[in-house]
């Protein structure tokens, strides 16, 4: 196993009627600045449930952050931050409003170009303190350090990670769910199994107990994400697809063990030049990687074979296709599509994609950096 370090110090309030908590959680003398995105809030109960908990406080609001939230959109609320003094966020909403708010924090007190935060790695020294309550299971952003946020003018999609923007409280209620159309299901659902996967299938530093931990977040969301299209959907089915969700990348997992993320690079790309939503692009590159990687991978795809789909017959090259084509058959049964053909993608995709890796020096990614363009020209080919 690796060296790390881990701290999580999100409090999470789990179940339902918890939004409550928030009235405890943030000071009454706090200027809070809620963020939230298209208004969906305001007709599943969440928003007044909300403003019910903070009907001590000061509260000022500020909605419209998109599905892939954008830097433009995140400086306006800067801007209002700075204007009305806001001491505290409060993101309402699902992966985006999250990492959008904790850009959001984070720019307000930054000393030179926000920009620079995503765009050059400027180190964060400080942000404004934020909670969530989650809406849309998907990201794990309720609990983790990392944000996505996209600059709609160059078409660039950046990460940034920082301490100072980790939620310090967060709450789950499942019941919120049962709102959500299928396609943010299916978003959900996809992008945590991903996130799972991208530090999992990688290579064997006995990891014993964080491989036992991702196995049982895979097979969760195998057993309960189909239920959730069906008359077997309940809180219960809500709850631990939510709770996975969260598991998935709150860093526990990816403690001690390799990490990939090439799968999300390219992806990224994907979301930022043709706006097909982020989980929609992990499910078209994953099965490609798998494959294209399966030499470097061999180990851990055969483990994933066998311990999360009981594929233990065949040759190496058998179990490796099989266990490919049971992912996407997974991918399929939460109602995801796995070609750029089904989304009126062609080949011109390919060469826009891998001018992009090139352009933000994505040229050799995964956890032995060792996917060279012609990895990922080869992957984005096979994914037509």
């Amino acid at each position: 196993m690796l060296n790390f370090s881990f701290s999580n110090k999100t409090r999470i309030h789990f179940g339902t009627q918890q939004i409550a908590q928030v009235s405890n959680e943030i000071p009454l003398d706090a200027k809070v600045l809620i963020t939230y995105g298209g208004g969906s809030i305001k007709s599943n109960g969440v928003y007044d449930q909300v403003i019910s908990a903070l009907s001590e406080h000061t509260v000022f609001e500020f909605s419209g952050i998109e599905p892939n939230p954008s830097y433009e959109t995140s400086m306006k609320a800067v801007a209002l931050v700075k204007q009305e003094s806001i001491d505290y966020i409060l993101a309402v909403g699902g992966g985006s409003v999250i990492d959008a708010s904790k850009f959001i924090a984070a720019a307000a007190l930054f000393n030179g170009e926000p920009w620079d935060i995503l765009s050059k790695g400027a180190t964060v020294e400080a942000a404004i303190p934020l909670g969530a309550v989650l809406t849309l299971p998907a990201t794990g952003s309720e609990s983790n350090s990392g944000a996505v946020i996209s600059k709609l003018s160059t078409k660039d999609k950046l990460p940034f990670l920082s301490a100072h923007v980790m939620p310090q409280f967060a709450v789950l209620d499942p019941s919120v769910m049962n709102s959500l159309p299928n396609r943010q299901l299916s978003n959900g659902i996809v992008d945590a199994f991903i996130h799972t996967t991208e530090q999992y299938l990688t290579y064997d530093v006995n990891g014993k107990l964080q491989d036992r931990f991702a196995e049982g977040i895979l097979l969760t969301l195998i057993e309960e994400g189909p239920k959730l299209f069906t008359d077997e959907k309940t809180d219960d089915v809500n709850g631990n697809v939510m709770w996975s969700a969260t598991q998935a990348l709150n860093g526990l997992i990816g403690s001690g063990v390799p990490q990939d993320w090439a799968t999300h690079m390219i992806g990224h790309e994907i979301t930022a030049t043709y706006k097909l939503d982020h989980a929609q692009t992990l499910a078209i590159v994953l099965p490609r990687m798998m494959w294209e990687m399966r030499e470097t991978k061999q180990d851990k795809l055969l483990q994933y074979a066998s311990r999360v789909w009981g594929i233990n017959e065949g040759d190496t090259e058998s179990r490796i296709k099989a266990v490919i084509e049971k992912t996407e058959q997974f991918f399929h049964s939460v109602q995801m599509k796995t070609r750029f053909s089904d989304y009126q993608l062609g080949e011109e995709v390919v060469d826009v994609i891998i001018e992009q890796l090139e352009r933000h020096g994505m040229t050799q990614l995964g956890e032995k950096q060792l996917v060279t363009l012609q990895h990922s020209r080869n992957i984005l080919t096979a994914s037509l």
